[in-house]
């Protein structure tokens, strides 16, 4: 037991090192289709795993990423060269992660809210991915603001479901990223969706404390606390940093080992602007950094678009982001260092 907590809170701690975040690149083929689709590149095997070893080999990238969440296609994949991802992650310092979820389905007798599945035969894909190299998963809940929503029934599914996720990892030696995503799409206001990340956020500590997840051995993934995008309702970037560290201070307990927050669809500079107001109002009880897909993919995928010709500028774009977030994290991120960054780039 001892042994296990030691190497979960070691990895834990490494995850949040200073000035360092998370690459999400745990997009399903379907998803990252779409992506693909977006920069006119077909949607094949070798499509994906070209453009997820382009953000993998960028040089420098390892000063400010920590970790990187794999999809169960790409923990698998190797460089062109023939380097299995993981291995090439652990040789730069960085940690392999996974997502084992299956995805958010809907959830009966509410049709409109989704409960996330992928608890049967968790313990043994937890057990064959630790074999694979990945040292952290994620799992990630999905909660609708709206009409009647969300439901308390939703809320309790979805909380009691992670618990489970992240007791099957910590018993599996891997670090659970617990995710409980209250969504921005919709027209809530910023109130709104203070209550109702409060509320989720309080429900999965209840259960994970009655499943005896042992806080300073998993991170917390949460959204920031903004109006709906469709609201109307413009919040400024430290209405956002207060209102979300109100909503943290007020439910996640101190012991937690760290907080990597979700960037949720806004823009990537945006992204980085929330996470530098909320980290420039520190110290924190708990470390906090970023867990950033969109927010850190869409400009090399931009810069890419399957082009061989094109992986340094695609490099320099990620980089690019990867150290403006890093800045964030230190409360060192300024509208120079974005200008000096874009201008390398």
């Amino acid at each position: 037991m001892g042994e296990h907590r030691t190497e979960l809170e070691e990895n834990a701690l490494a995850i949040m090192a200073d000035g360092k975040g998370i690459l999400a690149a745990d997009e399903s083929n379907a998803t990252m289709g779409k992506r693909l689709a977006g920069i006119g590149v077909e949607n094949t095997e070798e499509n994906r795993r070209g453009f997820r070893e382009l953000l993998f080999k960028t040089e420098s990238a390892e000063q400010f990423i920590s970790g990187v969440i794999l999809y169960d296609e790409t923990i698998r994949q190797s460089t062109a060269d023939g380097t299995p991802f993981p291995k090439l992650m652990q040789e730069l310092g960085v940690i392999p992660g996974i997502k084992v979820d299956t995805g958010a389905k809907p959830l009966a007798d509410s049709p409109e809210e989704t409960v996330t599945e992928g608890l049967d035969g968790l313990r043994e894909r937890l057990e064959e991915y630790y074999g694979l190299g990945a040292r952290f998963a994620k799992w990630r809940a999905v909660i609708k603001i709206g009409d009647g929503l969300p439901t308390r029934y939703c809320i309790n599914v979805n909380a009691h479901a992670l618990a489970r996720y992240a007791a099957l990892c910590q018993e599996q030696s891997i670090v659970p990223i617990v995710e409980p995503e209250v969504l921005m799409d919709g027209k809530h206001t910023i109130d709104r969706a203070f209550v109702v990340t409060r509320m989720t956020l309080h429900k999965v500590f209840d259960e994970l404390c009655a499943q005896r997840i042992k806080f300073d051995e998993m991170l917390l993934k949460p959204n920031m606390v903004m109006p709906g995008y469709d609201s109307g309702q413009d919040a400024s970037v430290d209405e956002v940093a207060e209102r979300t560290l109100e909503c943290m201070y007020d439910v996640v307990p101190a012991a937690v080992a760290g907080i990597v927050f979700l960037s949720g669809g806004q823009s990537d500079e945006l992204a980085t602007e929330h996470l530098q107001a909320i980290s420039a109002r520190g110290p924190h009880p708990w470390k906090l950094s970023f867990s950033y897909g969109r927010a850190l993919q869409a400009p090399p995928l931009d810069a890419w678009r399957g082009e061989e010709g094109n992986v340094a500028a695609a490099q320099a774009a990620y980089l690019h982001r990867a150290k403006c977030n890093g800045a964030a994290t230190r409360s060192e991120y300024t509208p120079e260092l974005e200008q000096e960054a874009a201008a390398a780039a």
